[in-house]
């Protein structure tokens, strides 16, 4: 791998931890015993999600090993454990590198993104408490907010928080497990979509109209809205992977 590659993770890793420094301090005693293999498949999937690590750039064991200053082994296992997370590939002959966003990959998730979401805003609309309808309207304006900011992350973590409310509202713990277990798959693609600020006023309409059908307690309609949510998402996303063909591509140094 790249000098350049080694630099990026390097910094990134220092980053990361500026970043967490608040959660570093009241989390100290916990992560005195988060194991190794833990802090470097963070440090490297926040890389990877917020995009300082792109699609195709390698993973070079050796060198991850250097710059972070731990074995091979806690590198080789964090590998392990983004592959399976599907943000990183294994190629013959080449090695481990971030995972392409790719049209199948998109719509494998999307398709099923979108069938538990209709089935969650279904059921909140029958179980959602008063406190849960107020908690909503606060998270829509709270997203509002976090689009002014432009930080993709800050917005991402907003919307993040909105759909969490409507799948606690469904009651179902069953559902609720399975569409967190999506959801760290999902929040490549969620990024991905909002970092393109000419969609922002897009969602913040239909967050609105997905908090007026659950507030009405229209679980068809709300169906019908969130489904509309996600396909709108998913032909956004396509878009900008058709414009990144186009591209000419650098290769990796």
């Amino acid at each position: 791998m790249c000098r350049r590659m080694a630099d990026a993770v390097f910094s990134t890793f220092a980053a990361f931890g500026s970043q967490k420094e608040g959660w570093m301090k009241t989390e100290e005693k916990a992560n005195e015993y988060l194991p190794l293999r833990d802090v470097v498949f963070n440090t490297l999937r926040e890389s990877i999600l917020t995009g300082e690590m792109k699609p195709g750039e390698r993973l070079m064991e050796i060198h991850l090993a250097n710059r972070l200053g731990v074995s091979r082994t806690p590198i080789r296992e964090a590998i392990r454990m983004l592959e399976l997370e599907g943000l990183v590939t294994m190629i013959p002959r080449r090695g481990a590198e971030v995972a392409q966003i790719t049209e199948k990959g998109l719509r494998d998730v999307l398709e099923v993104r979108q069938a538990l979401d209709a089935l969650s805003i279904e059921l909140a609309c029958e179980r959602i408490t008063e406190e849960e309808i107020r908690e909503l309207r606060r998270a829509c304006d709270t997203f509002v907010q976090m689009t002014r900011t432009q930080d993709a992350v800050r917005i991402a973590q907003a919307d993040v928080a909105l759909h969490d409310i409507i799948v606690r509202a469904s009651g179902n713990d069953r559902l609720i497990q399975m569409v967190g277990n999506l959801s760290q798959q999902m929040y490549r693609y969620r990024l991905e979509y909002i970092k393109d600020v000419s969609q922002h006023g897009r969602l913040i309409e239909e967050h609105e109209e997905i908090y007026r059908c659950i507030r009405s307690r229209d679980g068809e309609a709300g169906a019908r809205a969130i489904r509309m949510h996600i396909y709108n998402q998913e032909q956004s996303i396509l878009t900008q992977i058709q414009q990144k063909k186009k591209e000419p591509r650098s290769g990796n140094v």
